[in-house]
């Protein structure tokens, strides 16, 4: 199920928002302010933002740049500013696609899925690198340090969703939901078999811990 984070001021705009993509089968984050929006994008891997320009805290403009700097996730820009400056000023700063208000729910889901389509298409056949490792997605293939590491299937489905969302808290919901696709029940510990499987293989190849446990969150992927 796919994670969209909405960042949004108005509260009547951001409930009707969740409760569209909500309807439509996503997974919704809502944030009322930029630096929150920016928090919740480092907590949790999300797969679109949905951003308003106008926000307390930090305007939207600084959070797009922000986000950009960290991710490729798309972000579609929802503001009032209708500007032809205002759009070119959004895309400049990260943005992919940017829709004025008022707007009708069934253009922005079109738009949606138009970027959530592109992303995907773009990440079959793409080349992951952190610190030593390099994932080749399209022949599912890892090396560390140049030395080809052998995984399982669910092994090199875990490390590529770290690899894909590098310094960022997964939660063990999420995991559960892009990995396995269904919960195993609040005391199952194959999250923690699997991690440990992999840090076996990784550290076994030279590589210090970067697959390392956030206390009460989750699973990060970070450099010490």
């Amino acid at each position: 199920m796919q994670r969209i984070l909405v960042i949004e001021d108005e509260q009547e705009i951001a409930n009707y928002l969740r409760r569209g993509l909500v309807l439509e089968g996503f997974l919704v984050t809502v944030a009322g302010d930029g630096p929150t929006g920016l928090a919740a994008a480092r907590e949790t891997a999300h797969d679109l933002v949905i951003l308003d320009l106008m926000l307390p805290g930090l305007d939207g403009l600084e959070v797009a740049r922000r986000l950009r700097a960290a991710s490729d996730i798309p972000i579609i820009i929802l503001t009032a500013r209708d500007a032809v400056a205002d759009r070119v000023l959004g895309l400049e700063n990260g943005a992919d696609d940017y829709l004025v208000k008022p707007f009708a729910f069934e253009e922005l889901l079109a738009r949606i899925r138009v970027q959530l389509r592109r992303r995907q298409t773009g990440q079959q056949s793409d080349v992951l690198r952190f610190s030593a490792l390099t994932l080749d997605t399209a022949a599912r293939e890892l090396r560390v340090h140049e030395r080809r590491v052998e995984l399982t299937a669910k092994e090199y489905e875990l490390l590529e969703l770290f690899m894909r969302h590098p310094n960022q808290v997964l939660t063990r919901e999420v995991i559960y939901d892009r990995v396995w696709g269904y919960d195993f029940g609040g005391e199952s510990n194959i999250i923690e078999v699997y991690v440990r499987y992999l840090r076996q293989k990784l550290e076994g190849g030279g590589v210090a811990r970067v697959l390392q446990t956030v206390r009460g969150a989750g699973y990060i992927l970070r450099e010490e």
